[in-house]
Formats: C-alpha cells, structure tokens, sequence
C-alpha cells in the first residue's frame, strides 16, 4: 500500500486542523508548515510553537508522527538550527525548497534556491551532518522556478547531499497551485536520484491518487488541498471509507469541524477566528453541499459568540464540545 503524508500547508493546515485530520485517519506521517531560519539560533519555543507536537512524542494525540520543517538558505544556520531541534527528538526534519510564496522568495527563501543547485546540496550536507543519524532528513521541492530545466540537477543536488526522501510538487514556482500537475516528470527524477520520490499536486479523489501513483511510478503520495477538501481521503486511498463522499460521513464530521472550532479560538486573537473557520468551510465545499450550506449561514457572522451557538445547534446534545465564547 502506498504511504500516504499529509503536506504542510502554510496558512492552512497548523497544528490544530492536522490534529483533527490525523483524528480522521489514515496517514502514516504528517509535515508542518515552515520553521523560518534567517540569521539567529532559534530558542526551542519557537519550533514548538509550529509544532507541539514536539511536546507530545513528536506525535499528534491520535499518534500521528509529525516531522518538522525548516526554510532558510544559509547553510550554517540551517545547520545549528537543525541541531537545536533535534535536541526536541522530531520523528524527522523536513527542508522547504518548494514555497512559491513571494514574500518567502524575495527573502531567498523556499522555491527561490531551485536556480541554485549547488547550494541546495550545501544546505541538505550541512543539516544532515548536524542531526543525530536516527532523525531522517528529507526536503520538498518544485520543478524549478520559471522553467524546468534544473529540475534534475536539484533532485540530485538534494539526494547527494543527504536527503533520505524527496516530496516534488509537480509544478515550478510560478505555477503556483494552477492545475494541471506535471506528474509525467517524476519517471525522470525517479530514474536520477537513488532514494524514494514521492509524489505532491492535485491529488482530490481516489482517482486522482490511482492515476497519479500509474503516471508517476512513486509509491507514496503526499495530500495537499484535497486532505483539507476531504477529510477523509486519506481513508478512501486505503479502503477504509466510501469511496464517494457520504451524508454521513457529514454527520460525523460535524464534531470534527467544533473541535477544530474550539482549538481556533484556544489559539488566535478572537477577531482572526472567524476566519480560520471560513477558510476550511470553503475547501469543504467542494465535497459536502452541506459544507455550502454552513459555510453560507457562517460567511456573515464576525461575533465568535454568534458561530458557537450555530455550531452547537448543528450538534447532538452530547456531542457538544464547544465553550461559550468569552
């Protein structure tokens, strides 16, 4: 059966809606979003802040492992950071070479290093020779920046210098998350570099897993945006659920999407909130019509007070677990 890893998502998946998609199921390890390196020895709050998991075994409570990851292009403090969370025991650490993110690129940070294939290798050596062999190091990347070209060379740059795995989203740069997915890349990749490659992009259904794992050749598959669309994807690929989405796999949802709710409120500003919710509603929507529907009466509300009453009303009696707002 192929692996299957939940992809860091800045912005989107944290700690808190990794807790409740591992809760869910099926995956073998989840990634963070980044931890920014630039210039300072970062103290151990600061990684886990990104990842509490780090105060939990490295484990989401539903035993999910949770490997860290770091995004910076100085060799020497990627290095000394490495070590100073590897001090934490991460089940693994992660390198983003794959951000397309402008205000990460103009800081030469993320995808803007795929034009440097040299110092992604220094990057890679330097880490993997700061960190206990027992953490795995592993890295993300694109196809490039603006073109393809490099594409190669970087994968091997990256396993040469230490990477135990490769995840390659199969888009450059400045593809951003246009669809389609280049997965027809990865045979080449596969055939120049000595360790797995898993495959990243456009991966929503089953069928889309099926055909990407028969074009790519990778066994594993990393789950972006369609993990957060469906929580329960990761349970279709393995057989565990339907494999269309159900009413009530809704139903059962529902508990999810407060607990998800009340971890928000637990860790933002009441006024950002609101918002978090309104994001994963709308990913949701393109499984449940449901989601349409509570995502529509939820859009208006700026009160958190007005989103918990909703949420409690949608619930069973029992399965209420959300606090009166403050």
């Amino acid at each position: 059966m192929s692996r299957l890893l939940l992809a860091p998502m800045e912005g989107l998946a944290d700690d808190v809606l990794r807790e409740v998609l591992t809760r869910v199921g099926g995956y073998d390890h989840a990634v963070t979003e980044f931890v920014r390196v630039s210039g300072t020895l970062l103290p151990a709050r600061a990684f886990t802040r990104i990842s509490p998991e780090l105060l939990n075994g490295g484990k989401t409570e539903a035993g999910t492992p949770v490997v860290v990851q770091l995004l910076g292009s100085d060799p020497a403090c990627m290095a000394g950071n490495a070590a100073r969370l590897a001090q934490l025991a991460p089940p693994g650490i992660d390198l983003n070479f794959g951000c397309p993110a402008p205000c990460v690129n103009r800081h030469r940070g993320g995808a803007a290093l795929l034009g440097e294939p040299e110092l992604l290798n220094a990057i890679v050596a330097a880490v993997r020779a700061a960190v206990p062999a027992a953490i795995p190091v592993s890295a993300k990347m694109r196809l490039g920046i603006a073109d393809t070209a490099l594409a190669i060379d970087c994968a091997t740059a990256l396993a040469e210098g230490g990477a135990a795995s490769l995840v390659v989203h199969a888009r450059t740069k400045e593809q951003g998350y246009k669809p389609p997915a280049h997965w027809e890349w990865f045979a080449a990749i596969r055939a120049a570099v000595p360790v797995p490659v898993i495959a990243n992009g456009e991966v929503w259904t089953v069928d889309d897993w099926r055909r990407c794992r028969a074009v790519s050749g990778c066994a594993d598959v990393m789950l972006g945006r369609g993990a957060v669309s469906d929580p329960y994807l990761a349970r279709r690929i393995r057989g565990d659920a339907a494999v269309a989405p159900t009413a009530d796999e809704w139903a059962a949802l529902l508990p999810q999407l407060a607990a998800f709710w009340q971890g928000v409120q637990d860790k933002v500003e009441a006024r950002h909130a609101p918002g978090r919710l309104k994001l994963w509603l709308g990913y949701l929507r393109r499984t449940w019509p449901q989601a349409e529907a509570l995502h529509a009466a939820i859009r208006p509300l700026r009160m958190p007070a007005e989103i918990t009453a909703l949420l409690d009303a949608l619930l069973p009696p029992h399965s209420s677990t959300i606090r009166a707002a403050a």
